[in-house]
């Protein structure tokens, strides 16, 4: 009875860290960046709320998300991958090639854009140089893509925390509400997801604790040389 209580609660911890392994896939990290920027400084892209610019979300979220996601999948159906998590590092260098092709011109297409802040156009360079920082990395050793993309989380909620935002800010209900949001709060809880995503990838057996310190490391200093680079 006990070890089948124990088997299972492994496995629960198991689905637990599978979970959240998708839900903060590397791929997602600039769209998660883009949602928190318009909770918390929805004014920096000339709106009111995060409501009235799902339409930048959506382009966000397909072109850095969808279209490599299924780069990677037609890589695995034509066998030039083993598998969809690209255990070995050497399956991860042409989806790293591939996915700086597509954030480039997002990159240039934010950066030239009257209705995108030069803000989150320095995050989206950040993750740039976090991306083909890991590329060269991984040529090596293997690195943590799911710790550089909760590196670069933290770093851009420190960065925003610092420079473009203050102390509380206004989350607007849909239901007519509105309440006062701490964006320290914010910022603990984004660091507390980045240790949990990085205890689920140790659970998975995915990596090694110096693949973890090296991802986050790398996603959290992208951010701030592109931030002494754009500004």
């Amino acid at each position: 009875m006990i070890r089948l209580s124990l088997q299972k609660k492994q496995s629960m911890l198991r689905l637990a860290a599978q979970i959240l392994s998708v839900v903060f896939h590397p791929l997602l990290g600039l769209t998660y960046m883009l949602v928190l920027l318009l909770l918390i400084n929805p004014y920096l892209f000339g709106v009111n709320s995060i409501t009235e610019d799902f339409a930048l979300i959506a382009i966000t979220l397909f072109s850095t998300f969808v279209v490599p996601g299924l780069v990677v999948v037609m890589m695995k159906m034509l066998g030039l991958i083993q598998s969809l998590e690209m255990e070995d590092r050497h399956d991860r260098i042409i989806p790293y090639i591939a996915t700086g092709i597509f954030y480039l011109p997002m990159y240039l297409f934010f950066l030239h854009n009257g209705k995108v802040p030069l803000a989150y156009a320095s995050f989206v360079l950040g993750s740039i140089i976090a991306l083909f920082t890991a590329f060269f990395i991984n040529l090596f050793t293997k690195i943590s893509a799911h710790a550089v993309g909760m590196g670069g989380l933290v770093g851009m909620m420190v960065i925003t925390r610092a420079f473009f935002s203050y102390e509380t800010f206004t989350l607007h209900l849909n239901w007519g509400g509105a309440i006062q949001m701490s964006t320290n709060f914010i910022l603990m809880l984004v660091i507390a997801l980045a240790g949990m995503v990085g205890t689920s990838r140790l659970l998975l057996n995915a990596h090694e604790p110096k693949d973890l310190y090296g991802g986050y490391l790398v996603g959290f200093a992208a951010q701030f040389v592109a931030l002494i680079f754009l500004f």
